[in-house]
């Protein structure tokens, strides 16, 4: 107890002299409320700082349900006052000649142009915004902003990267992220990315890997396959990453195995010779998409969100393989670079699914879900996180 409580006063003194403030409470806004445009459902949520320290919050908007596939278009939407208030929505994908195509619907269906999976990535050396996403999970795009987010630049095609995964493969669909990638300390982009080979426009069977780019999204590279399914893993796709206190990049991945937990998989480079994936026990797998984020101000400390439910049966135990509820968000923060991960707070108890996160420039953290009214932003603290553990 002693030494729980040093560690929460060494922490408080930590963002005290580094002149943070710290939210003692949720602050919770709506970004992307359902019905607002018409659009029927707003879902995967993506959310970065810019260097200039504005908020760009963006997701798939779904017009006619909430069904992966569909007639769907990327929104984005802008804050300069850490997430206080937003700017009105701008479509900013796909600004190119409409690629239509629904293999689930081939009777009418084919006129819908399903743009998913947005990935933004802040380039700290150049203050740029790579933005990618891709169409119809068979084609991937990639624009940028130089001026904050404000405009885009034409999407310039990049599906060929991902021929390389082919030598693994035989891909139908792919997708990247989602959520947003990250820039390491060399200055190399990375975006985590999967893909599935069963028939085409089927989300599985899957693997997960990354692309990188070393020219500040000019160009884009993939790198070896991170996570391939075998006799323990199923299913490894959307994933998230942080690169660690020592420079190494930690991948953590949805998947349907029977453990119920995440996997992890590390590299030094966020591109090459991926350890062998690891189930991360405290880290539950109610399949759905997580989030994970450094902490900037203090090394060693990363933030993960996901709904914290599993598949039980109705005595409460754990069913192999199975799906959680998707409500109870939760994030769990880790003082040793993933190593070990505690149970901290829960962001919402009920409805809740995919969600993003960000730190602000004052060391307040931002994280945008999915709820049951449409995708809302929260602000808070790591004092939050801190307090009723560090007792």
């Amino acid at each position: 107890m002693i030494k729980s409580l040093l560690r929460c006063l060494i922490l408080i003194g930590i963002l005290g002299s580094i002149g943070l403030s710290a939210e003692s409470s949720l602050q919770t806004i709506d970004v992307f409320p359902f019905g607002m445009n018409a659009v029927k459902s707003y879902r995967i949520p993506g959310v970065v700082v810019t260097s200039k320290g504005t908020l760009l919050a963006y997701c798939e908007a779904r017009h006619n349900s909430s069904a992966d596939w569909g007639e769907i278009e990327i929104y984005l939407r802008r804050s300069k006052d850490q997430g206080k208030t937003w700017t009105p929505f701008n479509v900013i994908a796909h600004t190119g000649a409409r690629i239509e195509g629904n293999p689930h619907k081939p009777l009418g269906g084919e006129h819908e142009q399903t743009v998913n999976n947005p990935v933004a990535i802040v380039d700290s050396v150049t203050g740029n915004i790579q933005f990618l996403y891709c169409i119809n999970y068979a084609r991937c795009f990639s624009m940028r902003s130089t001026d904050d987010g404000l405009t885009w630049s034409k999407p310039v095609e990049i599906t060929a990267t991902f021929e390389a995964f082919k030598k693994y493969y035989d891909w139908k669909v792919i997708a990247t992220g989602p959520g947003h990638g990250i820039q390491l300390k060399n200055g190399r982009l990375v975006v985590p990315v999967w893909i599935a080979f069963g028939k085409v426009g089927d989300h599985g069977p899957s693997a997960a890997a990354t692309i990188f780019s070393d020219d500040h999204g000019i160009t884009w590279k993939a790198g070896e396959m991170a996570l391939a399914p075998n006799a323990d893993i199923s299913n490894p796709n959307e994933t998230s990453a942080a690169q660690l206190s020592d420079g190494r990049v930690m991948l953590v991945t949805r998947n349907t195995s029977k453990a119920n937990r995440k996997l992890v998989t590390i590299s030094s480079d966020g591109a090459t010779g991926w350890s062998k994936p690891e189930i991360q026990s405290e880290l539950w797998e109610p399949q759905c998409m997580a989030s994970i984020t450094n902490y900037p101000p203090i090394p060693g400390v990363l933030l993960y969100s996901c709904p914290h439910t599993l598949g039980r049966d109705d005595n409460m135990v754990e069913i192999p393989a199975s799906r959680g509820k998707r409500e109870n968000l939760t994030v769990q923060m880790s003082r040793d670079d993933g190593k070990t991960w505690v149970l901290n707070h829960v962001i919402e108890s009920g409805k809740s699914a995919y969600s993003d996160l960000a730190v602000l420039p004052d060391g307040n953290i931002i994280c945008l879900y999915e709820s049951s009214k449409g995708i809302v932003s929260t602000r808070f603290g790591l004092e939050l996180l801190t307090a009723k553990h560090d007792k």
